[in-house]
């Protein structure tokens, strides 16, 4: 069980977002490479990061951030939000990134992603993001027709090394994480999912420990962790306890 540590980059800064909107961001530090090196201090073992304008724009928009961050720190990044094309996903890759993450790409143009998935065997993920169990895309801002499975079960087979699954109504308000869609999604594909949204405090860090949700391959924290309701050091020592 991984627990991801998360840098949302806005304008070049740590940010939260409060359920996906942009226009309510907290700032928690304006030096994303320092923040990443603390996370790698703390004992973290991978990074999650989300080019937020980039989500937006359907390109990098903080690459110097991303950039940084990488020639920072030495545990894997991975990183979601813009990366749209082949040549997005090559270029990242090519700079150090250990893991791709394509969320609207995987909606517009799934056989992209089973062409990257072949190309660079386990670095290729797919964002799925879910409003209401519907599939979200182009940075949350328009919700599809498709199913949070539905789209999961497109890419069986393929090569997807994970799924990173984020309950929209849940991201940033410290709700806990969706357990009952969450486990579902887990149970009906082979693909690893990562959980992803709400993640509140150590109840939900102990829950991550019950048998059920070792169907998970880890959970992302954001809010929770900088604002100190997740003791890291504590978390980190559960999780491998119970692993």
């Amino acid at each position: 069980m991984i627990l991801f540590p998360a840098i949302d980059l806005k304008d070049g800064q740590c940010v939260r977002l409060k359920l996906g909107d942009m226009e309510q961001a907290t700032v928690f530090n304006d030096d994303p490479a320092a923040q990443a090196k603390s996370f790698e201090d703390q004992g973290f073992e991978y990074l999650h990061v989300v080019d937020l304008n980039g989500a937006f724009a359907g390109e990098s928009v903080n690459g110097a951030a991303v950039e940084s961050i990488l020639k920072t720190v030495k545990f894997p990044v991975q990183l979601g939000g813009g990366i749209r094309n082949l040549g997005h996903i090559e270029g990242w890759l090519s700079k150090g990134l250990a893991r791709v993450i394509l969320g609207t790409v995987a909606v517009r143009n799934p056989e992209l992603v089973k062409e990257a998935a072949k190309k660079f065997p386990g670095q290729v993920a797919v964002g799925i993001d879910a409003r209401k169990g519907m599939v979200a895309v182009e940075g949350w801002a328009e919700t599809s027709e498709l199913s949070v499975i539905e789209l999961a079960k497109r890419f069986e087979g393929a090569g997807v090394a994970a799924i990173i699954y984020t309950d929209i109504d849940r991201d940033g308000v410290l709700a806990g994480i969706n357990w009952e869609s969450t486990l579902e999604l887990a149970r009906a594909t082979s693909i690893p999912v990562i959980a992803s949204g709400g993640l509140a405090s150590m109840v939900d860090i102990e829950r991550l420990t019950q048998p059920d949700a070792a169907v998970l391959e880890g959970a992302i924290s954001g809010r929770a962790l900088y604002d100190g309701r997740i003791d890291s050091r504590e978390a980190l020592a559960l999780l491998r306890a119970a692993a």
